[in-house]
């Protein structure tokens, strides 16, 4: 840790965030979770894959 952190971390403890953006953060954790998810079941998109290697 060093002094920015900790400066950082006393700002938000005497103003913290309002409710609002905590629930937008909230909610882009939820769908990057999502789409790990979905990644996770139903694995990459042939179509995003790189057809063939790297010439040297």
């Amino acid at each position: 840790m060093n002094l920015t952190s900790l400066m950082r971390m006393a700002k938000w403890a005497r103003h913290p965030p309002s409710p609002r953006r905590v629930k937008f953060v909230l909610a882009i954790v939820a769908a990057c979770f999502l789409i790990w998810g979905i990644e996770l079941l139903w694995g990459w998109p042939e179509v995003l894959t790189v057809n063939g290697k790297a010439r040297p």
